[in-house]
């Protein structure tokens, strides 16, 4: 699981056509560095993403840096700021646990409910949410939904 967060906390991704071009930048250097992107959710000043990391993957970090670099760059053009620095940190953890595993995926999916953007984490558009509920079985669905999320620890301050 990785969070990242950018500086200062500020909200450098508050129109939908940067949010846009954050969900495209990823998937496109997601699908890049051959990584098994499971959960995602971007938000104007952060991102929780769930990833597998194959025997074929490139480095996870490798593939930050390059989310962090190209984002940053596509949206300082967008917004005619060159130069300016976007993103802070990041921070990420290897879940070990299938439990653990499926309290994230329901964690992350959730994420747009949690902050209050929205009343049905499927309504936001730069989720998982609503895709997982389209293209999961059923009874997968049910289970990983299932998960109680309110003792994880993540960064999620924002």
């Amino acid at each position: 699981m990785v969070t990242g967060a950018t500086l200062r906390k500020e909200h450098f991704f508050s129109s939908d056509a940067s949010l846009d071009m954050l969900d495209f930048i990823l998937k496109e250097t997601i699908e890049n560095y051959k990584l098994g992107l499971q959960a995602w959710a971007l938000f104007p000043n952060h991102y929780h993403l769930i990833i597998l990391i194959y025997p074929n993957s490139r480095p996870l970090q490798s593939f930050i840096n390059h989310f962090h670099s190209m984002s940053s760059r596509k949206l300082n053009i967008l917004t005619n700021c060159p130069g300016r620095k976007i993103w802070f940190q990041y921070w990420d953890t290897q879940l070990t646990y299938r439990t653990s595993y499926y309290a994230r995926l329901n964690y992350v999916m959730n994420n747009p409910v949690k902050h209050g953007l929205v009343h049905h984490a499927e309504n936001y558009p730069w989720c998982s949410a609503k895709w997982f509920k389209e293209n999961t079985p059923e009874g997968n669905y049910r289970t990983i939904t299932s998960f109680k999320t309110d003792t994880i620890s993540v960064i999620d301050d924002f």
